[in-house]
């Protein structure tokens, strides 16, 4: 199987820990192989292009230009929507602007970096799951099933949008929809989940606004939660670890703040597809999630 250049970004370091945790120990499970992006910076994140949106495009350039100059990969995963979204509008950019190239180019040598000359893609976790396993790989693997337990899959703003950067989806049968994604779905069905039907799986969670305008990412957040719930789901299933800790903190600041209160459970895919795949719920991080599960799961009999 096809091994990739791992790239964790800012958030699975920090926050999002038990996304990188339960990355690591699936695709361990799984026999796959990554390896470590080595020396790698923020993507640019949302700030940088403030300063000067070319800078963002340097960021995650430079990036890209390390997994295929210096270890010699053809492919990035990036399991952040928001690194895996400015890793590929670099990639589009550059793509379709000679004078962006010739200026990231100029600065990688100015700055004795490796030099981007493409020939590299990136993809996000789902993705590369997808491509090397698949559902019906997932479904001779499974040794405790999800056993019917109702998800609402959110895959947030950042993983479809803007719909050209993403020349890969909309490319017919076996391809990821940008109207209506579906890879996480799929995958989770695969593993005994039942999916419900949630209109809000691409709508924005507020994260770009937490620290500026808390009370709207929270009533964001809310809108999220609230659907799930109306759905009829117990779980919201995440891939994204600023939109996981945003809704986590938002159900909670609902609560004590606007006395709000709902009850579904916000866990990441890869936590849940790791439970089916007999993995221990410690070595999957869900201990460390601010979403109390562990009760939720036992009277599930998935742990």
């Amino acid at each position: 199987m096809a091994k990739v250049a791992y790239y964790p970004g800012c958030a699975l370091e920090g926050t999002g820990g038990p996304y990188d945790r339960s990355t690591r120990a699936l695709v361990g499970e799984l026999n796959l192989e990554m390896e470590n992006l080595r020396d790698y910076n923020c993507c640019g994140a949302m700030e940088v292009k403030n300063v000067h949106p070319m800078l963002q495009t340097y960021l995650s350039a430079r990036n890209l230009a390390i997994a295929t100059e210096q270890m010699g990969f053809d492919t990035v995963m990036a399991p952040c929507n928001g690194c895996y979204h400015n890793l590929k509008k670099a990639e589009y950019e550059l793509a379709t602007s000679e004078e962006s190239l010739a200026t990231v180019q100029e600065l990688a040598k100015k700055a004795d970096d490796p030099v981007y000359n493409g020939n590299v893609r990136t993809i996000h976790l789902l993705e590369w799951l997808m491509e090397e396993v698949g559902p019906e790989g997932f479904k001779s693997r499974i040794k405790k099933s999800l056993n019917g337990i109702k998800i609402a899959n959110y895959y947030g703003c950042m993983y479809t949008r803007p719909r050209q950067i993403y020349p890969e989806k909309d490319a017919g049968p076996g391809s990821e929809s940008t109207y209506q994604p579906h890879f996480m779905d799929d995958l989770l069905s695969a593993a005994g989940a039942e999916n419900v039907d949630f209109p809000l799986k691409t709508a924005c969670c507020g994260g770009a606004h937490t620290l500026s305008d808390a009370d709207t990412s929270t009533q964001l957040v809310l809108n999220l939660l609230q659907a799930a719930e109306d759905s009829g789901a117990e779980v919201i299933a995440t891939e994204c670890p600023t939109c996981h800790s945003g809704l986590e903190m938002h159900q909670v600041r609902a609560e004590k703040t606007f006395g709000i209160k709902t009850n579904v459970k916000i866990i990441y895919f890869t936590q849940l597809l790791g439970l089916a795949m007999g993995l221990s719920p410690r070595k999957l991080g869900i201990h460390e999630n601010i979403s109390d599960s562990i009760d939720f799961l036992k009277q599930k009999s998935v742990i």
